[in-house]
């Protein structure tokens, strides 16, 4: 028999808590201390699941079996009466851009390597909070977000503009997802924005000027441990910060590789590069000297953390290479020029070394091993030919190019 409100209001506490059911799963839990709560009972998916629908009487009973029925109509639609009422108690919520921004980081951040988490977090705390946090976050338009980004462009920062409306649009999509915001604000935008001219890493790309470069790593004095790190960014040519945050445990001297984990690179999957014999060689002349931190190149302040990305910059400069010239990152451009135009080897086997994103006929990514064996002599080659360089440049040669194409085997 049905639930009146006559019988609900002559319900009085017992020694142990007890319900009084009202039909298809709805009841009302009366505790010891004489609390009415309503719960309705359903199952989802095959498993008995419970909905809190309210106190009573601030929850009348018509109230109940009104929201009973709304119940009932989500899970005729597929839907868990649970979720719909968290998703609705969310877009009530009142979320300020900051609050969305911060909740959609902290989601992002585990799965980005740390410079793009820091990338990512400078944006927000420089760019978006300031002038954009306070909005709520589900009435913004796209010209609350256009007044914010003309700001950065007023002051020549087209980069940062363009990466602020991208970031935004991305929080604006988690906004979505999360029932927060009903549409993206910052997508109206594409096309509005001043355009954004490419910026590219400076980088010694012709053979002459590259044994002159590893010429004067040769005579550079400063410290062995920099001086090594700038050798090892020529023969390794990975990301500067995969560089100085190499740890002596990614070090297989037997195996003569490096291994760096998934966590710490761009790509989030493991990069192995291969050693020639000349890293071999200035590894294991460190080995004594930085051994003792977990860094293969501890910063100048201690042990504790990893060399400064300022480091390498600094000896170029010191080098009497400019940023127009030669920068950290150009090794990276300065290899893939020269394996491919003067040592031929093949495009693939390159950008893989390069841990950039390589996939076969059928679409389908590379592992982390591919290669090993092509990539491995391609590695010793490299150092060969580099070293070589740097011999005819100290002789006072002037060194032509070549175009080789000799390592073009189609075998894996």
């Amino acid at each position: 028999m049905r639930l009146t409100d006559k019988q609900i209001k002559a319900l009085k506490p017992r020694e142990k808590d007890f319900k009084q059911a009202d039909g298809q799963g709805l009841y009302l839990l009366v505790t010891k201390k004489g609390h009415k709560y309503w719960r309705l009972k359903y199952r989802f998916n095959g498993k008995e699941k419970l909905l809190s629908i309210g106190v009573y009487p601030e929850i009348s009973l018509k109230e109940a079996r009104a929201k009973t029925a709304e119940a009932k109509a989500a899970l005729a639609e597929g839907n868990d009466p649970s979720i719909v009422k968290k998703q609705r108690a969310r877009a009530a919520e009142v979320h300020t851009f900051e609050q969305l921004a911060r909740e959609w980081f902290e989601v992002k951040r585990k799965d980005v390597a740390p410079t793009t988490e820091k990338r990512m977090l400078s944006m927000i705390d420089n760019w978006i909070v300031p002038y954009l946090g306070r909005f709520e976050a589900a009435k913004m338009g796209p010209l609350d977000v256009l007044e914010a980004i003309k700001i950065a462009e007023a002051q020549g920062k087209n980069d940062t503009a363009h990466r602020m409306r991208e970031t935004c649009s991305q929080i604006f999509r988690y906004g979505i997802i999360t029932q927060v915001c009903k549409h993206d604000p910052a997508r109206d935008l594409i096309g509005a924005l001043e355009k954004n001219r490419p910026q590219h890493y400076s980088a010694v790309t012709d053979p002459d000027a590259a044994g002159r470069l590893m010429a004067d790593i040769e005579l550079f004095e400063g410290t062995v441990i920099v001086k090594t790190a700038l050798a090892c960014s020529a023969y390794w040519f990975c990301r500067p910060i995969e560089v100085r945050s190499l740890e002596w445990s990614d070090v297989d001297f037997e195996g003569a590789l490096i291994t760096i984990p998934a966590s710490r690179m761009k790509l989030r999957r493991d990069h192995i590069i291969p050693l020639a014999t000349q890293s071999l060689a200035l590894l294991e002349a460190l080995k004594p000297i930085t051994g003792r931190s977990k860094y293969v190149f501890p910063s100048a302040r201690g042990n504790s953390r990893c060399m400064s990305e300022n480091a390498v910059r600094v000896a170029l400069r010191t080098m009497g290479y400019t940023k127009e010239m030669m920068t950290s990152h150009g090794f990276r451009a300065m290899a893939r020029t020269l394996l491919d135009e003067e040592l031929g080897y093949r495009v693939e086997w390159i950008e893989h070394q390069l841990a950039h994103e390589v996939r076969d006929a059928n679409g389908r990514a590379y592992n982390r091993t591919s290669f090993l064996n092509q990539r491995r002599e391609m590695m010793q080659s490299w150092a060969d030919y580099i070293d070589s360089l740097r011999e005819m440049k100290k002789q006072g040669v002037t060194i032509q190019r070549s175009f080789g194409a000799e390592h073009q085997s189609s075998s894996e």
